[in-house]
């Protein structure tokens, strides 16, 4: 099955993909604001990532572990962003979206078709659960999935998301229904998109701050997704390990690219290792490899901050040219959560002046160009060694995302590398 994860409801698209096929996506989510405001209605800018491995799974804005597989049945741990639809100048002093997280089961009853059920939480105890079934179709270029769900919200849930801890809500029923639809276009190269809706149960309809009764939702995008790099079997899954040091720099990714980057005048430094799991060696037809690659980073304690931890989820594209001997540019587009804010991005956000709560989840992006160290040293048992240069970067796309807190700006890190393939 194929779904976007945007909302509460059961996500089906890993179930349409082979083990290791992955994909991301950018676009746009809109839906109606279901609260009494002068605006109707709400956008943000998505970036989604899908991998399936044979436990592991991300599916846009969901990423599960299943603890029992089958060929027709499943049972997962999983935890999925959930949105706030208010008008997006509070979305970030107002910051109700958030994780819930819960037990899922797929049961695959027929040939397309599937039966889901969700028991999930807020971070706070506020349980809510879904009743799914969803039905796909293959069809040309297109493909379709109509789903429909029964979507069961505790009173304490309704309390806290609907009324807002202002209005006192009992336990209620909401009703999904939508398509996700899919279209190819060339090679690797999708459109991707969502119409769906939300009718609300009577708890909800009743909370005197609700005007009403039925929320509308769509996305529109495009995506790549490809199929993995297929290894002999018992092969170990090809990939590389990558240890990097880095130097924080208040300037932004444009000064950086020009060469004009400044010193962070506290020396601001950072240590990361990076795993990396071939996916595919060819994107859109070209030579470019593409890998799945998590991430740990660690923010060292300086005069103006104790240490911080960072976790990273991203995918990477690698170009290899010869120029005279061999040279790779990367460039990474992945989730970046850090335990607790850094000192360059505080002072990056005050210099915005504008107010902002920080957020500990961001866009993150990856630029780097390594230089094959066999060739530079004419050592053929070096082949498989890189030394390279990186741009760390942490941003939230210039406040057009609820996802990242509707944030400008963010953190650049510049850094020395060395990758080791095997």
């Amino acid at each position: 099955m194929w779904c976007f994860s945007l909302s509460s409801q059961a996500s089906e698209m890993v179930d349409g993909l082979m083990d290791d096929d992955w994909g991301i996506a950018f676009g746009f989510r809109n839906a109606t604001i279901p609260y009494r405001s002068e605006t109707n209605t709400v956008a943000d800018v998505m970036p989604l990532l899908y991998y399936r491995g044979d436990r592991v799974y991300l599916d846009g804005l969901e990423a599960g572990y299943k603890i029992w597989k089958e060929d027709d049945f499943d049972i997962s741990v999983m935890g999925r962003y959930r949105f706030f639809d208010i008008p997006s100048e509070y979305q970030n002093q107002i910051r109700g979206d958030g994780i819930d997280y819960g037990v899922r089961s797929q049961w695959r009853f027929k040939p397309n078709y599937s039966f889901n059920t969700e028991l999930l939480s807020d971070d706070s105890g506020n349980f809510h659960g879904n009743l799914g079934l969803t039905w796909q179709k293959h069809y040309n270029r297109w493909y379709l999935a109509p789903y429909a769900i029964a979507h069961l919200k505790s009173s304490e849930y309704n309390t806290r998301y609907y009324g807002l801890e202002l209005f006192k809500t009992q336990a209620d029923v909401d009703l999904k229904a939508g398509i996700d639809m899919r279209y190819h276009v060339w090679r690797d190269f999708y459109l991707v998109g969502r119409l769906g809706g939300t009718y609300y149960g009577k708890e909800v309809q009743n909370v005197d701050i609700i005007d009403k009764d039925f929320q509308f939702e769509s996305f529109l995008g495009i995506s790549f997704f490809n199929q993995q790099y297929q290894t002999t079997e018992g092969d170990w899954p090809k990939g590389y390990l990558r240890v990097s040091h880095a130097w924080a720099t208040p300037s932004n990714l444009g000064d950086i690219i020009h060469f004009k980057a400044e010193k962070d005048e506290y020396n601001n430094q950072l240590s990361s290792v990076f795993y990396g799991h071939l996916l595919s060696e060819t994107l859109l037809g070209f030579p470019i490899d593409v890998y799945l690659t998590p991430g740990l980073a660690y923010h060292h304690s300086s005069e103006v901050q104790d240490p911080i931890l960072e976790y990273v989820i991203a995918f990477k594209a690698y170009y290899t040219f010869t120029w005279p001997i061999r040279w790779r540019f990367g460039v990474a587009e992945g989730l970046s959560y850090v335990t607790n804010i850094t000192y360059i991005e505080e002072v990056d956000l005050a210099e915005e002046g504008k107010g902002y709560n920080p957020s500990k989840l961001l866009n993150y992006l990856d630029f780097s160009l390594d230089v094959n160290l066999g060739d530079l040293f004419k050592k053929p048992e070096m082949e498989k060694m890189w030394l390279g240069y990186n741009i760390h970067h942490r941003s939230g796309i210039f406040e057009n995302s609820s996802l990242f807190g509707r944030i400008k700006g963010g953190s650049n890190y510049q850094g020395i590398h060395f990758q080791w393939h095997w």
